[in-house]
């Protein structure tokens, strides 16, 4: 038990039931929330369902970052229904245009001590200035937001202890890719990372905030910093001192597990295609020629990151084979970079300055080339992620990306820096920072709010409506995958799809679209004419990456009811149970070998299995064999999964 350290403060002082034992179910006060557009069109669609007049958290916050192409209709209505959701619920509204919802969060409401919920798997992003910020499915937002607790299993406590000093050249991005390089993305799943030591002074709150932001690619519930000096000198120039506390470990505190890193033995790191854990030194692999760079993203964006990039850029031009981009990540941000002289860097190197949103992150706009290489300061490098299904993109920090694009080529920064005579630059904080807020909309008074009318376009559908989990359950598997499947497997992003998140009948037609472009047909033929459910079998760390609830809601409404799996993702776990989706793990993963498309599947007393607490046996028709699978399912959840989810759980309750 992991008492005196941070996080174990801040949770402890939002316990509502539950002991802070690893792995005993929790349940915490939520104090602030926030939601993206891509996610939070559901969210709220949502929470109007469960007839709250307005939220009870003491903040929420919706930011309109994600669906930012106005192509046609679709993302402009989207807009247009958050704006008049903030207005009539008493939600502050970031404009489109004002950043990316994380780094603005940071800037703006981040406050030590408190927690934070968001429909967005990088809200850990405000762990960097010592918040317990958790990233989970839109409809626990939702939740949250009318005033229920937040439900999870408590996770360990792990300590990363930094010592020494970041040499040249090495950054905050190398210390996460670190951690990647030696933990994988599984490896902090069921686990909170929290930092200390003395080399965490020699980290600004941004840097801090890069850390926190890409834990969630080892699969953390969240990374947490003290709330410190430092921490208190950045919400000072933000204007916020008021809302700073001290908040550090106790000297005596202990973790569950111990990572140490010496800052001064690290080097540049690149994650290679196609995941963030497949971290190498940059060194290893030099010479591979570059089509692509980009600089942006909730990770790498801050003005910390944009000033040092480009002042390496002074005097020099992008190379003529290598076409180079940068999005910065919040208004606040952009304005620095004007004032100091730093955009006219990036505009005489000859880079593109593309709007202050996620966009090439999520595949919304900017894709690279067939087959190109695309080096980019992001957080995630899942293959067909950047909208290009053949391109090979690499992970790094902003310094090695100006590097690239200076070269055209993978190269080391250091080496670069001694050829090119290029001096390393210490980025201070400035002492006022400009605040940015008049892309806010701020919460109208509640008397005010009551007369608002919610807009919907056309492309605004009701939610659909979910039957409760059948006694037994006769099902058809579907699908069979392997390991590391992420959320964009499995409900794609991009442009073209993104803009029908409010619509779940249009968007459920791109389900595995593009590793199966057969299964929505083969789902939907199970159901419709066979009357079965589906089933989905999947490998390791199933559902890995981003918070999407889409991808267990729009496979439910195709009618799938079980996905068997070696091992599950803790957000997109969560996600199944909220959907009525029951989530199962192979007691013996050979089996899974024992599952091929088409089996028909008997799972006798499934209900009454779950409510006992007893494994759960399959029996495959098709072959006469019989699998038994295990699950990780808290009391509150069996409940939710016998209600057909949490909305209909809510609703239950709320009538009673």
């Amino acid at each position: 038990m992991a008492k005196g350290t941070v996080a174990y403060k801040i949770l402890q002082s939002h316990l509502l039931s539950g002991k802070l034992l690893p792995g005993e179910e929790i349940a915490i006060r939520v104090d602030q929330t926030l939601t993206q557009d891509a996610t939070g069109t559901m969210a709220y669609l949502q929470f109007e369902a469960m007839g709250v007049e307005r939220v009870k958290t003491e903040l929420s916050v919706s930011y309109i970052d994600h669906n930012m192409l106005q192509t046609d209709y679709k993302n402009p209505d989207d807009h247009k229904y958050l704006m008049s959701v903030a207005k009539r619920y008493g939600i502050w509204l970031s404009k489109p245009g004002n950043g990316i919802c994380h780094q603005v969060h940071v800037e703006r409401f981040a406050k030590p001590g408190k927690t934070l919920l968001g429909s967005d798997s990088h809200t850990p992003t405000s762990g960097g200035v010592g918040m317990i910020a958790i990233g989970a499915g839109g409809l626990d937002v939702a939740a949250s937001m009318a005033g229920e607790p937040f439900y999870l299993r408590m996770p360990k406590i792990v300590g990363v202890k930094l010592t020494g000093k970041l040499p040249p050249w090495v950054t905050a991005k190398d210390i996460i890719l670190e951690l990647l390089r030696r933990l994988s993305v599984k490896g902090g799943v069921g686990k909170i990372f929290e930092y200390f030591g003395d080399g965490i002074l020699e980290l600004s709150v941004p840097e801090r905030a890069t850390i926190t932001n890409m834990g969630a690619e080892l699969g953390a519930t969240t990374s947490v910093f003290p709330s410190d000096r430092v921490t208190q000198a950045y919400l000072r120039a933000q204007g916020r001192e008021e809302d700073w506390i001290e908040l550090l470990p106790d000297p005596d505190a202990e973790y569950d597990e111990l990572v140490e890193i010496n800052l001064s033995e690290l080097e540049p790191l690149i994650a290679c295609p196609h995941s963030p854990d497949n971290v190498v030194p940059v060194r290893e692999v030099e010479g591979v020629k570059v089509d692509q760079v980009v600089i942006g993203s909730c990770t790498n964006s801050s003005f910390v990151d944009l000033t040092r990039a480009g002042r390496m850029l002074q005097g020099r031009k992008v190379h003529p084979d290598v076409v180079f981009a940068v999005a910065p990540g919040s208004k606040q941000a952009l304005e620095l970079i004007t004032q100091n002289g730093v955009l006219l860097d990036f505009l005489k190197a000859g880079a593109r300055i593309l709007e202050t949103a996620c966009g090439p992150c999520i595949g919304m706009g900017y894709a690279p080339p067939s087959g190109g290489v695309s080096v980019r300061s992001f957080n995630r490098n899942f293959e067909g992620r950047s909208g290009t299904p053949d391109a090979k993109v690499y992970l790094a920090s902003p310094e090695v990306c100006v590097a690239c694009a200076i070269a055209g080529e993978i190269v080391d920064p250091r080496k670069l820096a001694e050829r090119e005579n290029i001096p390393w630059v210490r980025v201070e904080m400035p002492e006022r920072f400009p605040y940015g807020d008049e892309a806010f909309i701020p919460p109208l008074p509640q008397e005010e709010a009551k007369h608002v009318e919610i807009y919907r376009g056309p492309n605004i559908k009701p939610l659909p409506e979910f039957e409760e989990l059948p006694e037994s359950l006769t099902a058809e598997v579907t699908l069979i995958v392997g390991d590391n499947i992420t959320t964009d497997h499995i409900m794609p992003a991009g442009a073209k799809i993104l803009p029908l998140r409010s619509n779940i009948y249009a968007i459920s037609e791109y389900v595995y679209h593009y590793v199966d472009p057969d299964f929505v047909s083969r789902a939907k033929e199970v159901r419709k004419k066979k009357g079965r459910a589906s089933l989905i079998v999947g490998g390791e760390n199933y559902g890995q990456g981003s918070s999407r609830e889409h991808a267990a809601l729009a496979p439910r409404f195709l009618g799938v009811r079980l996905v068997v799996a070696k091992s599950f993702a803790r957000i997109h776990h969560a996600n199944l149970v909220n959907f009525g989706v029951v989530p199962l793990e192979l007691v013996n993963k050979e089996d899974y070998f024992k599952f091929s498309l088409g089996d028909q599947i008997e799972i006798p007393e499934l209900t009454e299995k779950l409510k006992r607490g007893e494994d759960i046996r399959l029996v495959n028709k098709t072959t006469g064999e019989e699998i038994v699978c295990k699950y990780s399912l808290t009391p509150k959840q069996v409940s939710l999964l016998l209600a057909g989810g949490l909305l209909n759980w809510i609703k239950k309750r709320q009538s009673s």
